[in-house]
């Protein structure tokens, strides 16, 4: 899969870590969440609908963040409780362009190793390091979960949008949900004590 360049975004780098989960047990989840070939070819023809409207679905993504102040805070300079605006617009490159990568659903070990750095980026470990951001230190665990809700439930009117029937619509939605889901089990490793995964 071919990526523009994207300060951040090195999805195939070497540079990256590989990730702790083997694609074997990625398999694994995929079928503990049932998610089927069906859904991949969902999520496929969800990326036509959406990628005109990457920008459009950030916006509510973005607006959703910054109406909480407990949210937005991750981006926020401690010093200052001041957003840091190019933290802001470097993670809101990277964030379009994970939604591509969602709906061409190609699940090999570029894939899975950086969803093992986006896990990274959100963490102590790695937080603010690719941009230089000056915003919080860690996100809380309970909000890489908790977000999967509204990000996957604002994205139905846009799935809507491209003159699928309701019933198609609703087959992308779910492969959506469970998508997403996968992602943010995997997001979460660098929050587990070791052995506990």
């Amino acid at each position: 899969m071919a990526h523009p360049h994207i300060p951040g975004y090195e999805f195939g780098s070497p540079a990256l870590a590989q990730s702790p989960v083997s694609l074997e047990e990625f398999e694994l989840l995929k079928k503990t969440v049932l998610f089927t070939d069906e859904d991949a070819a969902a999520l496929r023809r969800s990326r036509e609908i959406l990628a005109p409207q990457v920008e459009q679905v950030l916006d509510v993504w973005y607006g959703f963040v910054g109406s909480n102040p407990h949210l937005v805070s991750a981006f926020c300079d401690p010093a200052t409780g001041q957003p840091d605006m190019g933290y802001l617009e470097a993670v809101r490159k990277r964030f379009g362009q994970w939604i591509l990568d969602t709906a061409s659903a190609e699940y090999g070990q570029a894939w899975l190793d950086y969803q093992h750095e986006i896990g990274l980026r959100h963490h102590r470990l790695k937080k603010n390091r690719t941009d230089g951001g000056r915003g919080s230190d860690h996100v809380a665990f309970r909000y890489l979960i908790a977000l999967l809700y509204p990000v996957t439930a604002t994205l139905k009117p846009f799935l809507a949008s491209g003159g699928a029937s309701a019933e198609e619509v609703e087959r992308m939605h779910q492969a959506w949900i469970k998508s997403v889901l996968l992602q943010v089990i995997l997001w979460s490793h660098p929050y587990v004590r070791d052995g506990d995964f």
